[in-house]
């Protein structure tokens, strides 16, 4: 891959970490799509394919889905996002952010150019330069279009995804422009000897060393995507991303229509339940179910 990123190792613990310390977590949607529900549980049959795409079901049978990112705040380490939710120019012109492909697939974007999460931020009194992490579950447009509003950031991206665009296309979901920057990317890599257990997650790293955020790997969705846990000052929410873009995916097992692999995909899934099981006061937040964002308190 040409590219100007040069990504490096994390060394974790991340600096900030205090004991005891818990996070705020702020939801913060950027757009919402329309899409055809196949796309989201997959339908049966040869020609399933024609209505994940939305070919012949008409429009009002398609379903909001949201564009969310997270802004969570640190006692210690200070401002940081999970993903980036879609860039404001996604709002004028898709295309030239998203490119042709994703343009295509993100259709009846609903979005106005301040709902971008940089300009949200600014109106909590948070400068996008003051983000100091940027945790991507994964590199799929909807999450890393507005990776470039950050450039003062350290990016986490494990090195499993960072592979699997390196070497990918936007015929598998990846617009290389999105996260061709020369930021500080930092890959972690879940197939070391460091990477520990966590609940019901068979591998995860502690970011700052104080039990407040975890990444969680959850593969399936992309051969990279991980997940995060966070503990608040009531309960822990495991932030999904998209290793679940809909709750009836975790609760009845109907898959979405694409994944990169499925046997990772439904090892993801056992962990997240086993993780449920012995967390049951604990929030999930899946990646793009409207129900379930629309319960979503304003923060945690």
């Amino acid at each position: 891959m040409a590219t100007a990123a040069e990504p490096r190792p994390v060394q974790l613990p991340m600096k900030g970490g205090g004991e005891g310390a818990n996070v705020k977590l702020t939801p913060i949607l950027t757009a919402t799509v329309a899409a055809p529900i196949a796309w989201l549980l997959r339908a049966d049959g040869r020609m399933a394919w024609r209505s994940a795409f939305g070919f012949g079901v008409p429009k009002d049978q398609w379903v909001k889905t949201p564009i969310q990112c997270f802004l969570v705040e640190h006692p210690g380490a200070g401002p940081m996002l999970i993903d980036t939710g879609f860039h404001a120019s996604v709002a004028v012109k898709p295309r030239s952010n998203l490119g042709l492909l994703a343009s295509r697939l993100y259709r009846d974007i609903d979005m106005r150019p301040e709902q971008a999460a940089s300009a949200q931020l600014r109106d909590r009194g948070i400068e996008p330069s003051s983000v100091g992490t940027v945790i991507m579950t994964h590199l799929h447009p909807d999450h890393a279009s507005a990776i470039v509003d950050y450039p003062e950031a350290t990016f986490l991206v494990s090195s499993a995804e960072w592979e699997a665009a390196a070497g990918g296309s936007q015929r598998d979901g990846y617009v290389k422009r999105q996260f061709d920057h020369g930021f500080d990317y930092r890959l972690i890599d879940f197939d070391s000897n460091d990477a520990n257990s966590f609940s019901g997650f068979a591998r995860s790293f502690d970011v700052f060393g104080d039990g407040s955020v975890r990444v969680v790997f959850t593969p399936g969705h992309t051969m990279g995507h991980m997940s995060v846990v966070l503990r608040t000052a009531d309960d822990e929410v495991l932030v999904a991303g998209d290793a679940i873009f809909m709750h009836r995916t975790l609760e009845d097992d109907h898959l979405p229509h694409l994944v990169a692999d499925e046997h990772l995909f439904r090892r993801s899934l056992r962990e997240i339940r086993q993780y449920t099981k012995e967390t049951p006061d604990a929030l999930v937040i899946p990646g793009h179910d409207w129900d379930a964002w629309q319960k979503l308190d304003a923060s945690y």
